[in-house]
């Protein structure tokens, strides 16, 4: 937010308190050309202005009405700041799902878990048959002791230290991870052939010898 509100106050320090619409275009724009504003393609404020732009022109030029341009301004800081407040919110979006665990407080074993992904698959649940088949391949991990027994792992650790035990599945395991994440956060649709990609993976690391732990017990 520090931008902004130092915008605001050089606005009130060095500026006339009313300024004509082309000062107010022009402050707005040379804000909006800070490297924070950067973006791709035109941005909403971006569009903002070239209403403005345009909305000049239709009056053949003529000069606003005095109080506009004030509230331009006024309109153009909200506009930003509305803009940090929602970048905030995706970062804390992204933190979040970055922290998101795969099997929480989960005492289940694999064969339970796994028989909840066949009940959600034979009922057409698809996204909790892959939530649930991942979960399961985790926890068939921790009971071969591929994985240690750790509360809190993300699909993402899970896939990088069950890796470095596996190097024969690793790139499944880190498809298998982000497609966890995608599901669980509700942005994917999966059908069968995911399913059966998770299936697939469940087996591949039972057949798969694992390499010996790292030294230190943690890759």
């Amino acid at each position: 937010m520090t931008a902004p509100v130092a915008w605001v106050d050089r606005l009130a320090a060095d500026v006339p308190v009313a300024p004509d619409a082309d000062t107010a275009r022009a402050w707005a724009r040379g804000e909006l050309a800070r490297p924070e504003y950067a973006g791709h393609g035109p941005t909403l404020l971006e569009r903002f202005l070239d209403w403005l732009s345009g909305l000049g022109a239709g009056t053949g030029g003529a000069d606003l009405p005095d109080a506009l341009p004030v509230a331009l301004v006024v309109l153009v800081l909200a506009a930003v700041l509305l803009a940090f407040w929602s970048t905030g919110r995706v970062r804390a979006s992204t933190r979040a799902r970055a922290a998101a665990v795969v099997l929480e407080d989960d005492a289940r074993t694999s064969e339970e878990i796994r028989a909840s992904a066949d009940r959600a698959a034979a009922r057409g649940d698809w996204a909790e048959a892959v939530l649930e088949r991942y979960r399961a391949v985790v926890r068939a991990l921790e009971e071969r002791a591929v994985l240690d027994d750790r509360p809190g792992r993300t699909a993402h650790e899970v896939a990088q230290e069950a890796a470095a035990r596996l190097p024969g599945s690793a790139d499944e395991l880190a498809r298998a991870g982000r497609l966890f994440d995608d599901v669980r956060y509700g942005d994917h649709a999966v059908g069968p052939a995911e399913d059966a990609a998770v299936r697939a993976l469940d087996a591949a690391v039972a057949g798969e010898r694992p390499r010996a732990a790292p030294a230190g017990g943690r890759p």
